[in-house]
C-alpha cells in the first residue's frame, strides 16, 4: 500500500468510529508500527484534518473535515467526474454552475498525473431528454427544505385540474424523464409526489413544519418500503 493510500485508509478508519480509537488498534488495522502511525496522524493534521488524540483514549476525527481531493484514487475521481458531468448537463441552473465549480476546484488541486485523468475521463454523459422546471422553483424548494419551512403550491394534475396544497417538502427525486418533489401533503394527510413541471405556483409560508426533515424523510422511506440506507 502506498503512503497516500494508507493515509486515505487511516482517515476512513477514523470516519467510521464515533468514539476515540486506540493507536495500537489503528496501527494493527493498517499493518504498520505505532511510530509510523504517529507520523501519519501528524501528516494528516498538517493537511488540515482535525484529529484529536488523548493518552489512554486514542484518536478521533472531529466532524466537519472534508477529504482533500488529492486523496481520491482513479476510480473515485472517475466517479466524481461522471457525477458532476451529469449534473452540469441535466441539473437546474444553480446545480449546473455548482458542478462546474467542483470540477474546476478538483482540477486546480490535483497533481498533474491525476489532472490528465480528469481531462481524459473514460466515461461520458450521453444525450437525454427530461422535463424541466424554472430555476426559481428549485431555489424555493431548496430554501424550504434547508429551513424546514412549509410551502403552498398550485398543482395541476394529469387532466389539467389545479388544486392548492400546503406541503412539507423533504426531498427532490431526480429521474431522466422528470423531477419529483417528495412532501407531506396537509390536504391529503399523507406523503405525495409532485412533478415539478406541473407546479403552477409556489410560495414559502411563514411557518415551519412540526417535524425535522430527516425524520420526515425516514417516515417517507418507511411508508414506501425503502430501506433506511436506500436511495
Amino acid at each position: 500500500m502506498s503512503r497516500a493510500a494508507r493515509l486515505l485508509e487511516l482517515l476512513q478508519l477514523l470516519r467510521r468510529q464515533r468514539a476515540p480509537v486506540p493507536g495500537a488498534t489503528l496501527a494493527a488495522s493498517l499493518g504498520i508500527s505505532l511510530r509510523t502511525l504517529y507520523r501519519d496522524v501528524a501528516t494528516l493534521q498538517g493537511q488540515g484534518a482535525d484529529i484529536s488524540g488523548e493518552a489512554g483514549l486514542g484518536y478521533r476525527l472531529q466532524p466537519g473535515f472534508t477529504l482533500p481531493p488529492l486523496m481520491l484514487d482513479r476510480d473515485e475521481l472517475e466517479a466524481v467526474s461522471l457525477g458532476m458531468a451529469w449534473v452540469a448537463d441535466r441539473g437546474d441552473g444553480r446545480m449546473q454552475e455548482a458542478a462546474r465549480d467542483v470540477l474546476a476546484k478538483l482540477a486546480a488541486v490535483l497533481p498533474q498525473e491525476l489532472r490528465r485523468e480528469l481531462d481524459g475521463a473514460t466515461m461520458l454523459v450521453g444525450p437525454g431528454t427530461w422535463a424541466t422546471a424554472d430555476d426559481h422553483v428549485y431555489t424555493l424548494l431548496r430554501t424550504a427544505m434547508r429551513g424546514e419551512r412549509k410551502l403552498t403550491l398550485a398543482y395541476r394534475d394529469q387532466h389539467g385540474a389545479t388544486t392548492r396544497r400546503t406541503v412539507w417538502p423533504c426531498a427532490i427525486g431526480v429521474f431522466d424523464a422528470t423531477r419529483m418533489l417528495v412532501a407531506w401533503c396537509e390536504l391529503r394527510g399523507g406523503f405525495r409526489h409532485f412533478r415539478l413541471d406541473r407546479i403552477a405556483k409556489l410560495e414559502l409560508t411563514a411557518g415551519g413544519y412540526p417535524r425535522r426533515r430527516q425524520d420526515l424523510l425516514r417516515a417517507w422511506r418507511a411508508d414506501q418500503g425503502i430501506p433506511a440506507d436506500g436511495n
